[in-house]
């Protein structure tokens, strides 16, 4: 598996807001797809945060499993 933290963020992304975050500034997730990845940061720090990236097949486990 390969991921990789960043701080720099690709400026190309559309970011999504996780539809489990409460809209009161709580805990916040955002994720953008990428060609060969998907990037997950916090939305608190998302101007200068760091930047997950994950490739997308472990993107697809994660998330099949993250259903169950």
């Amino acid at each position: 598996m390969s991921i990789d933290q960043h701080v720099e963020q690709p400026g190309d992304l559309t970011w999504f807001k996780s539809s489990h975050s409460g809209t009161n500034g709580g805990d916040c997730v955002e994720m953008a797809a990428g060609a060969g990845a998907v990037y997950v940061r916090d939305s608190k720090a998302a101007a200068d945060g760091p930047v997950l990236r994950v490739g997308r097949d472990e993107w697809a486990v994660f998330v099949t499993h993250a259903a169950r």
